[in-house]
């Protein structure tokens, strides 16, 4: 049966048309290897042109869509016009016109509110507009652009957040090379962005003891920061921590068998007495232990409050509890693997800062003891 495609129009925001081609009976998508009868070609017209530039501009528009949708039509009921060669091209054109930031957001999923929504709402940059050059200058935007989260103005994005969104890219084109839509391995042949040296913060274990003994104006908050002290945990896999993942066994005490939320790793892990003591009264399994956390940033204050009542002037957050768990997991003498285990870790250099932090505990220390001479 004849496939007849026709070049529709919808409405859409900003006085604009979207063009689309209309497929019938159904076609396979090269995009998602489902049938479908939509194929949006990511080109546009005014909706009520108002001058001689803006009717020119529709005018060229509607006949790049024509033959679009005129090649289509050829290539599905008249294959035998063109030989092998004109063929792959045409695969590959198709290929190269599909949107890299859609297929981004697909592959790599995003969060609402994140900064790098910030960068993916540009526009649409189609998988053949891809180049080294393209990809380093996206890198340098990175470094430089402002950060949407920044409650400061013009503050830039940091650095290993940039890394960060930036390897997301790289993950992205590497799946791409891998499915065929990419003919080269872009991902190989562009550098990373170097991770930058970050000071975390952490409580020594006297300051932690200070905090245990230093009444909270927010209990739950003292109880979950305190849980996240001697276990390592997150906030958010603390906020959505159940009791039907509390395990306890005799011979191997308590242990909680959760999936992070930011690794999605499964992990099963031993806690203390101490620690289990913090859960409170046991509910339901599906119940949450601490219900009722919101937010780090909604807590912040009592947590400030907490910190000055206990005379510690450090700048904490909730989640240097965590980095204080491993660096006195650390100093303690805890093998970097174990630590790395505990934490949740997929690759042992992410465990590797906290070593540094210990070298340069004890250099400090070294230096402490003088003679007078």
């Amino acid at each position: 049966m004849a496939v007849k495609v026709k070049l529709l129009q919808k409405k859409i925001s900003g006085g604009r048309k979207t063009l689309y081609l209309d497929f019938y009976p159904a076609i396979i998508s090269l995009k998602t290897g489902k049938e479908t009868r939509r194929e949006f070609l990511g080109l546009y017209i005014h909706e009520k042109p108002k001058n001689a530039i803006e009717k020119q501009y529709n005018a060229e528009q509607l006949k790049l869509a024509e033959a679009i949708r005129q090649q289509k039509e050829n290539t599905h009921n008249k294959p035998e016009i063109y030989n092998e060669y004109e063929k792959e091209r045409l695969r590959k054109k198709e290929l190269g016109d599909r949107d890299f930031v859609e297929y981004f957001r697909r592959t790599a999923g995003k969060r609402s509110g994140s900064n790098h929504n910030n960068w993916m709402s540009g526009g649409r940059v189609k998988f053949a507009d891809l180049s080294e050059q393209y990809l380093e200058e996206f890198k340098e935007y990175l470094l430089t652009t402002q950060s949407v989260k920044s409650k400061r103005k013009k503050e830039p994005l940091s650095q290993n957040s940039a890394l960060s969104y930036f390897n997301k890219v790289k993950a992205t084109l590497k799946q791409a090379y891998k499915e065929g839509i990419l003919q080269t391995d872009l991902n190989a042949r562009v550098d990373s962005i170097k991770a930058a040296e970050t000071r975390r913060e952490y409580l020594t274990s006297e300051e932690l003891n200070k905090l245990a003994k230093t009444p909270c104006k927010d209990d739950l908050l003292k109880r979950a920061a305190l849980f996240s002290g001697l276990t390592g945990l997150r906030f958010s896999d603390i906020e959505k921590l159940t009791w039907g993942e509390i395990g306890q066994d005799e011979s191997k005490g308590y242990t909680i068998n959760f999936q992070q939320k930011k690794t999605k790793g499964i992990e099963t892990m031993p806690i203390s007495e101490q620690a289990f003591s913090l859960l409170g009264e046991q509910q339901k399994p599906e119940s949450r232990i601490f219900g009722g956390l919101r937010s780090a940033s909604y807590h912040s204050k009592d947590l400030r409050d907490w910190l000055k009542a206990a005379g510690i002037t450090k700048h904490i957050t909730f989640h240097c509890f965590r980095h204080t768990f491993a660096t006195l997991q650390m100093f303690l003498g805890t093998d970097i693997f174990t630590v790395s285990k505990m934490l949740g870790h997929r690759e042992i250099k992410t465990t590797q800062i906290y070593t540094k932090i210990v070298d340069e505990a004890k250099r400090q220390a070294a230096n402490r003891i003088k003679l007078d001479l």
